[in-house]
């Protein structure tokens, strides 16, 4: 008998592929199975969720991109028990193609692809967002003519500490750290981790621990390992791990694969990469130190072109989030290996990003 736990995922797709927009579904805490409640499509292209809270009331609050060419964000109530509900208007970001947002003092920020930028957004007392206060443009390229051309910002996370907000593009093989104006949300370029030319950062996590934290490459499948000063604000390449079987990936076509999202277990002994093209989930395992992730095995997605990974509050459940089959499945994680086990699937047509509150 399932196990009502009360946390829901929220799953992001995109409307312009047939997607639903926001799916909300239960999980179940003893087999870790998604049983779909509603959806809402008034978004278009929801590609990436993050979960806050509103600044008055302290209630939690869906966020969203809309990754359209006129990119906006937008702030939504999930307290209710059926579809998410707007909360106020969308917001425009001043920026083209957001893939990524996170919340933090109060601020929203986007990672806008197609500019190259990073949006600051104020959160009003009801937890939607004001008008943008601040864009963050990024400069550079990379040897990559079809990829690299232009910066492509991908990813905007807050650190752990709160000080900084660091920005991974693609486009300039590079990770921006950014000192965060905590009474305006500005943000400013404090230092740039350039990592090795053509490998194509996407998106990148911490570690537990907090003085590491790995950044997942798209044009590449390797992972680069980095010391993470939370004082200086000063990120440091170490080095490589691939994220694939030697051989699984030769820059040819049908086989390449594009990795798209890391994360680390709770206890920081195990990493977990997307890997679309490929379309499976690799196994790393962490040692004491933290910065020799060795690949340990690749398996199956559960679908085709995970775009998203994600772990349940738990840590006992790992979610791919399979774009192109149009499903989102789901894994148990052996405690002692890490390695997932297939457990269930459920039709999410054009499935990008999952997030739990």
């Amino acid at each position: 008998m399932g196990a009502n736990t009360g946390v829901r995922a929220f799953i992001g797709s995109f409307t312009s592929a047939g997607g639903l927009g926001i799916t909300v579904a239960d999980v179940d805490g003893n087999t870790g199975e998604l049983s779909v409640l509603a959806s809402t499509d008034v978004l278009a292209d929801p590609s990436f969720l993050a979960v806050g809270r509103a600044p008055g009331a302290g209630a939690p609050v869906l966020y969203a991109v809309s990754e359209v060419s006129d990119g906006a964000a937008a702030a939504f109530d999930i307290g209710g028990g059926g579809a998410p509900a707007l909360i106020g208007e969308p917001r425009p970001v001043e920026g083209d193609g957001p893939t990524h947002l996170d919340v933090r003092g109060g601020h929203l920020f986007t990672a806008n692809y197609g500019s190259g930028s990073v949006t600051t957004l104020p959160l009003r007392h009801d937890g939607s967002p004001g008008p943008a206060a601040g864009v963050l443009r990024h400069a550079g390229g990379g040897p990559d003519p079809a990829r690299q051309a232009t910066p492509h910002a991908h990813q905007v996370l807050a650190a752990p500490s709160g000080d900084w907000v660091l920005s991974v593009d693609l486009g300039t093989d590079s990770v921006r750290v950014c000192a965060l104006d905590p009474g305006t949300g500005s943000l400013r370029t404090h230092s740039e981790a350039v990592l090795r030319p053509g490998t194509g950062p996407r998106h990148l996590a911490f570690h537990p621990a907090g003085g590491h934290l790995y950044v997942l490459n798209e044009l590449e499948p390797t992972v680069t390992v980095c010391r993470w000063d939370a004082v200086t604000g000063l990120l440091e390449p170490m080095g490589e791990a691939p994220v694939l079987p030697h051989g699984a990936d030769d820059g040819g076509d049908p086989v390449r694969a594009y990795p798209s999202e890391v994360v680390v277990s709770h206890d920081g002994r195990f990493l977990w990469t997307a890997n679309r093209g490929h379309d499976s989930i690799s196994v790393l395992a962490l040692d004491e130190t933290a910065e020799k992730p060795v690949l340990v095995a690749a398996v199956g997605c559960g679908g085709r072109w995970p775009r998203d990974l994600a772990l349940d509050p738990t840590g006992q459940w790992l979610y791919a989030a399979n774009e192109r089959s149009g499903n989102v499945s789901w894994f148990s994680l052996d405690a002692e290996t890490g390695m997932p086990s297939p457990e269930g699937s459920i039709d999410v047509p054009a499935a990008s990003c999952v997030v739990f509150a």
